[in-house]
């Protein structure tokens, strides 16, 4: 087994677990009356026979206790009818999601190699639990039907690139911000004995707005070139989004802090268009919360 053979499953796990589901959807009729322990075997040893390197099927009941035999490639394994499964993930994550699940790799009690298990809920007409269907598929058979073809991989490779340049093109903004920021200090000459409250507000909003693009780049670099933190959760494919606006909502409240300085030392009058200001940002703050919860209920789907 090497590294990437684990990164290539998990790049590919949406696309081998479609795969599965479409089997078990395809030979498995869910939610009928006429679903019987010996029909579903049947059904699963047709699966097993068009996997040609499938290692093998078994069926569970609705307390994770194997009901059937292990039907291996050559053989039957008539001893593990009986045993407990209830505590292996792809019967709880099975029966937790309701939906067809694929296991993380590990070592199989048949061969001893990597493997993975696909495992199908199986309910009755009332929409009760009935029997998980299961399936070992050794590891680099799951990665080979999750492989990517030769035009994915061309785009995929145009998209990486693409994404270089605009990270190096957003780091160099970044980067004048910052200059442009630490100047603003030897331009109004910003000393203890020199402190104007004007001069700091803008040189910490240039330095901000340079953290946060900065930041923008550092997570496209990360997410898109190094492949790192692309999981499913907030902090993965919405990372970018989130930690931008945040930066965004920052930026815009010390603004906001800065005309209230102003406009109340020199225009009260006009004090209500750094209020509006503050509106602002509470909606953007309102809507990324919003959008945050939904995303995540989305994601535990």
């Amino acid at each position: 087994m090497k590294a990437s053979d684990i990164q290539n499953f998990s790049e590919g796990r949406t696309k081998a677990r479609a795969y599965f589901c479409y089997l078990f959807s395809k030979n498995i009729q869910n939610r009928l009356p006429s679903l019987t322990q010996d029909v579903i075997v049947h059904s699963l040893l047709k699966i097993k026979a068009d996997l040609e390197k499938c290692e093998g099927v078994y069926l569970l009941d609705s307390r994770g206790v194997q009901v059937s035999p292990t039907f291996t490639a050559t053989t039957q394994i008539d001893e593990d009818a009986g045993r407990i499964r209830a505590d292996r993930a792809y019967f709880y994550r099975a029966v937790k999601e309701g939906r067809c699940t694929v296991t993380d790799p590990y070592p199989s009690l048949i061969t001893g190699d990597l493997t993975v298990t696909t495992s199908q809920p199986i309910y009755d007409e009332h929409g009760e639990l009935k029997f998980v269907a299961c399936l070992d598929m050794p590891l680099n058979e799951v990665i080979k039907i999750s492989r990517s073809t030769i035009y994915d991989k061309f785009f995929n490779n145009i998209f990486k690139y693409t994404y270089a340049i605009f990270s190096f093109a957003l780091m160099g903004v970044a980067l004048l911000l910052f200059l442009k920021g630490m100047q603003s200090f030897f331009i109004y000459e910003i000393t203890p004995d020199n402190f104007q409250i004007k001069d700091v507000f803008e040189a910490t909003i240039l330095i901000t707005l340079a953290l946060a693009i900065f930041d923008l780049a550092k997570t496209l670099i990360e997410e898109e070139l190094l492949g790192r933190n692309k999981n499913n959760s907030i902090f993965g494919p919405h990372k970018t989004m989130v930690r931008f606006l945040g930066s965004i909502i920052i930026a815009l409240s010390i603004e906001a802090l800065m005309l209230v300085f102003k406009f109340a030392i020199t225009e009260p009058e006009n004090i209500v268009y750094a209020m509006y200001i503050i509106a602002g940002v509470s909606l953007l703050l309102l809507t990324l919360a919003v959008y945050i919860k939904f995303t995540k209920l989305k994601i535990e789907e």
